[in-house]
């Protein structure tokens, strides 16, 4: 399954579009290395992403083309949730 659908699927970020576009930009990484919004998934796969200020961290457990809410929570587990600090030079 792709990147972007996925984390659309099971809720990590909400609409397809704002998951290709933090792909996009290098905000997601799969496995360690840094990933487009095609990227092929596959259950077992570690997913780091970086939304502002936080890290999240997740391992891919299984895959479904829909779900509902209740069981978006079961598609994924999350490893590390981090707060990461922001330099304010930029």
């Amino acid at each position: 399954m792709r990147l972007d659908k996925y984390l659309k699927v099971s809720r990590i970020i909400k609409r397809r579009p704002v998951a290709k576009e933090a792909a996009d930009k290098g905000r997601i990484k799969v496995n360690g290395v840094l990933a487009k919004s095609s990227t092929d998934l596959k259950v077992n796969d570690e997913v780091e992403i970086r939304f502002g200020n936080k890290l999240l961290t997740v391992r891919v457990l299984e895959m479904k083309d829909s779900t509902k809410k209740e069981d978006a929570l079961k598609m994924y587990d999350i490893i590390s949730e981090t707060r990461i600090e922001v330099d304010e030079e930029a």
